[in-house]
C-alpha cells in the first residue's frame, strides 16, 4: 500500500517505545536519589552521582524524556486520526524524533557533569536550549501543518489542547532561557534578581500548566472516549474547559514565591488565579470521568480504562491541593516542606504517568497490528502495583511535610525555636523509607509494562493503517 494512503505510524512507534524506555530511566534515577536521602553514602563519593546533580537529571528525564516523548508521540497519532490525513512533512517528523532524542542524551551527559543554568526545569545550558528550539519549531510545523491539510471540517478538542501546549511551551522556553553565554557550557540569565525569579516561576508553573496538564488533557480527550467506546460526556464543556484553563493558568506562577522579595501584590495575583484554576480543572476531570456514563462496567473489566480514570481522579485531587497550597496562610506551613514534593508527585505519578501508561497500552496494539496487548493480566498487576506505590509515596510526604512545617514554626515561651532543623530531618526518615518503597513499586510497574510491550511488539508487525476516508 502506498505511503500516500496510510498514516505515518513510524514516528509514533519510535516515540511510544522511547516513552517506556525513558520512563524506566527517569524513575530509576528517582528511586536512587530517594534512597540517597536515607543512605547518603549511596553517592559513592562520586561527584556525578551526588543528589544535587542527579535530582535535575531525574526531573528532566521524567518530564521531558518520558512525558515529552509521550506527548509528541500521541499528538502525532491523534492529529492524523482526527484529521483523517497523513502527517505533514514526514522527513521533518523523523527529525523531531532524532532531535528530541539527542536533546535527552545531551541532558543525560551534561547534568551529572554539573553543567547547569540552575533554573528549575530549565537547567540545560544554552547550546542545548537552541537545539530544543529548533526541534520544537519543527514539531510545530508537523503538527499544525497536518491540521491545515486535514480532510475533516472540524478540529477535534484534543488537538486544541495539544496545540496550546506546543505554542505556549515555545513561548515559555524562549523567554525564560534568554541568557548571556560566557563559554560553551556556561551562561548567565538575562534577568536580574527578583525579575529572574518571577520569569522563572512564570515558566516553571506553566511548564506544569501546559506541558504536564494541557498536553496530557489532549491525551485524555482522545484515549478515554476511544477506550470507553463512548463520545466525550460534554463537548461544550470540553471547549469551555479549554478556554478557561489556558486563559487562567498563565497567571498562577507567583504562588511559588510567597514570602519572598516579590512584591506582595504579585504574590496575591498568583494566589487568586490559582484559586480560580480549580473550576476549569475540575470541569475537565468531571467531563473525562462522566464519559464512562453507561459504561461503568468497563472499570471492572478493563485495566486500561482503569489507568485512565484513576489518573483523572489524581488530577482532580492535585488540582484541588495546588490552589489550596497557594493560599498564603496554608503556604506559610507547606512552603519548603516535603508536602510540596508529595503534591508534585500526586500530579506527576498519579495524573501524568498513569494517563500516559493507559494511553500507551491503548496505543501499542494499534501501532503493531495486534488486537490487544500481550497480557491483560500483567496490565492488571501493573495497575495495582502503581496505584499502591503512588498512595504510599504521596501519603508519606504529606505527613512528613505537615510535620516539618509544624516543627519549624514551633517556638518556646521565651521565643526560641523548639526544634533544630536537623531534628525535623531525623523525624522525616521513616517517611523517606515509605516514599522509597512507593517509588520502587512504581518503577517495578514500569518494568512489567516494558516486558508486556516487548512481547506485544515481538508478536506484532510494523504496519501503517490506511487513512480513513471522510464520511
Amino acid at each position: 500500500m502506498s505511503t500516500a494512503t496510510t498514516y505515518n505510524y513510524k514516528v509514533v512507534r519510535q516515540f511510544t517505545v522511547m516513552t517506556i524506555v525513558w520512563g524506566i530511566v527517569g524513575m530509576l534515577v528517582g528511586v536512587l536519589i530517594a534512597a540517597q536521602l536515607i543512605w547518603p553514602e549511596l553517592n559513592f563519593e562520586t561527584p556525578w552521582l551526588t543528589y544535587s546533580r542527579l535530582r535535575p537529571l531525574h526531573t528532566n528525564a521524567v518530564i521531558f524524556a518520558f512525558g515529552g516523548s509521550a506527548l509528541i508521540g500521541t499528538s502525532l497519532y491523534v492529529v492524523q486520526r482526527t484529521c483523517q490525513t497523513r502527517l505533514f512533512a514526514n522527513g521533518l517528523a523523523a527529525f523531531v524524533f532524532w532531535g528530541w532524542t539527542l536533546v535527552i542524551v545531551l541532558a543525560a551527559i551534561t547534568l551529572p557533569l554539573g553543567m547547569t543554568s540552575s533554573k528549575e526545569y530549565a537547567e540545560l545550558e544554552w547550546p542545548i536550549d537552541l537545539l530544543i528550539t529548533v526541534v520544537w519549531v519543527a514539531y510545530a510545523i508537523v503538527f499544525f501543518g497536518t491540521i491545515v491539510k486535514r480532510k475533516t471540517k472540524h478540529i477535534y478538542v484534543a488537538n486544541w489542547f495539544y496545540g496550546a501546549f506546543i505554542l505556549t511551551i515555545a513561548l515559555l522556553h524562549v523567554v525564560n532561557n534568554l541568557a548571556i553565554p560566557v563559554s560553551l557550557t556556561k551562561s548567565y540569565s538575562l534577568y536580574p534578581g527578583t525579575i529572574d525569579a518571577m520569569v522563572q516561576w512564570w515558566y516553571g508553573h506553566n511548564a506544569v500548566g501546559f506541558f504536564l496538564t494541557a498536553g496530557f488533557l489532549g491525551m485524555m480527550y482522545y484515549f478515554i472516549p476511544k477506550q470507553a467506546g463512548r463520545p466525550v460526556y460534554s463537548y461544550r464543556l470540553s471547549i469551555v474547559h479549554f478556554w478557561a484553563l489556558i486563559s487562567t493558568y498563565m497567571w498562577a506562577g507567583p504562588h511559588h514565591l510567597h514570602y519572598t522579595a516579590l512584591p506582595d501584590w504579585a504574590q496575591s495575583i498568583g494566589m487568586i488565579f490559582s484559586l480560580i484554576l480549580l473550576a476549569p480543572s475540575w470541569g475537565g476531570m468531571i467531563n473525562g470521568i462522566m464519559t464512562l456514563s453507561g459504561a461503568w462496567h468497563k472499570l471492572r473489566d478493563d485495566p486500561i480504562i482503569r489507568f485512565l480514570i484513576v489518573s483523572l481522579s489524581f488530577y482532580g485531587m492535585s488540582t484541588f491541593e495546588g490552589p489550596m497550597m497557594s493560599v498564603k496562610t496554608v503556604n506559610a506551613l507547606s512552603h519548603y516542606t516535603d508536602w510540596t514534593i508529595g503534591h508534585v508527585h500526586a500530579g506527576a505519578l498519579g495524573w501524568v504517568a498513569m494517563v500516559t501508561i493507559g494511553s500507551t497500552y491503548a496505543l501499542l496494539p494499534k501501532l503493531f497490528a495486534r488486537e490487544e496487548m500481550y497480557s491483560t493480566k500483567l496490565i492488571e498487576w501493573h495497575f495495582w502495583i502503581s496505584t499502591i506505590g503512588v498512595v504510599l509515596y504521596i501519603a508519606a510526604l504529606w505527613i512528613a511535610g505537615v510535620m516539618q512545617g509544624l516543627m519549624w514554626r514551633a517556638v518556646n515561651a521565651d521565643g526560641t525555636l523548639t526544634y533544630s532543623f536537623i531534628q525535623s530531618i531525623e523525624q522525616s526518615y521513616p517517611f523517606y523509607v515509605v516514599r522509597l518503597i512507593g517509588g520502587t513499586l512504581f518503577l517495578v510497574g514500569m518494568f512489567i509494562m516494558a516486558y508486556n510491550a516487548w512481547k506485544t511488539i515481538k508478536a506484532g508487525e510494523s504496519v501503517d493503517a490506511p487513512v480513513a476516508q471522510p464520511a
